[in-house]
């Protein structure tokens, strides 16, 4: 295998590997050329390379040029289509004419129909709605005012006669005396509950005012009281009769009272009575009985009947 490869490039004999030409001649065959001719050679190839100056741009610049101008082509003579026809010539239809195009009616859609409840509601909105009053200037609202009172004369008050004034005093002098009577005489009725009342929240019990009195008789004032009793006394309107009731916190039942108060007062000599749940023990024109922890008793200086004292015990 040869030692300097070679190559022919047009009949020219290059070196393979420096790509410089090579010497050759018929007997001896190629010559490598001398390595200083090769190194003058490249460096003159790279110099050249270096200080070559740029290509020159190839790129169209279009700032600086105009734009091109549209050219027509002129039809050619003989070929152009504005060519009077003679009136003979019916070989081709005429030209078409375009048909108007009938348009047709449409029925418009029916426009939108408000609900009956929406139009109610709407007409009382519309109804509400205050109307808006019409802006005057102060001084056609001056000149307004002036003429009302121009055309309707002002009419002067008719003072009150005195008979008027006296009967509306009258009336209320009257009303007046009339709420102070009925509030004495209900004070007057009421007094000897309200005294009993009095009296019971002093002493600390539950005393009552007998709904029952016999007739002839009143309650003497003032009630008297003390710790756990009150004491009511009832005096007859004529003569020195009387009678009294006195009530007393007390624990015992009707068999404690027939052996504390009734036997030892009168022995045997009593009368039990049965009447609206109570037992009334009666004895020398006097009555004991208990009820709801209270102890009544009356001792009467009077001539007191079986049946009043019944009723007295029961209105209690």
């Amino acid at each position: 295998m040869p030692n300097n490869k070679t190559v022919t490039i047009n009949g020219r004999i290059y070196d393979a590997v420096t790509g410089l030409p090579v010497d050759t001649s018929p007997k001896a065959g190629p010559k490598p050329i001398a390595p200083a001719l090769v190194k003058k050679r490249a460096a003159e190839v790279t110099s050249a390379s270096v200080h070559a100056q740029p290509q020159r741009s190839q790129t169209l610049h279009r700032r600086a040029i105009k734009k091109p101008a549209v050219v027509t082509k002129r039809p050619q003579a003989g070929r152009h289509m504005d060519i009077a026809r003679n009136a003979s010539v019916a070989k081709f239809a005429p030209h078409p004419v375009a048909k108007p195009v009938e348009k047709k009616t449409v029925a418009p859609d029916l426009a939108p129909k408000a609900h009956p409840v929406a139009a109610r509601a709407n007409a009382r909105t519309v109804a509400a709605k205050p109307v808006a009053a019409t802006t005057l200037t102060p001084k056609q609202i001056k000149d307004e005012a002036i003429a009302k009172a121009i055309a309707k004369p002002a009419v002067k008050a008719k003072k009150k006669s005195f008979k008027a004034h006296f009967s509306r005093r009258f009336t209320i002098i009257s009303a007046i005396f009339a709420v102070l009577i009925i509030g004495a005489y209900l004070t007057y009725s009421n007094m000897p509950s309200l005294s009993v009342g009095f009296a019971a929240a002093q002493a600390g019990i539950k005393a009552t005012y007998p709904e029952y009195k016999p007739d002839g008789y009143r309650l003497a004032q003032p009630v008297t009281f003390s710790d756990g009793e009150v004491t009511l006394n009832f005096v007859a309107n004529t003569g020195s009769g009387e009678y009294t009731v006195v009530q007393t916190r007390s624990s015992w039942d009707s068999s404690a009272v027939l052996d504390n108060v009734v036997k030892k007062a009168a022995g045997d000599n009593y009368v039990t009575t049965q009447e609206r749940g109570l037992t009334i023990y009666s004895y020398d024109n006097n009555a004991t009985w208990v009820n709801g922890g209270i102890l009544y008793t009356i001792h009467a200086n009077a001539p007191l009947s079986g049946e009043q004292i019944r009723h007295i015990a029961t209105s209690m």
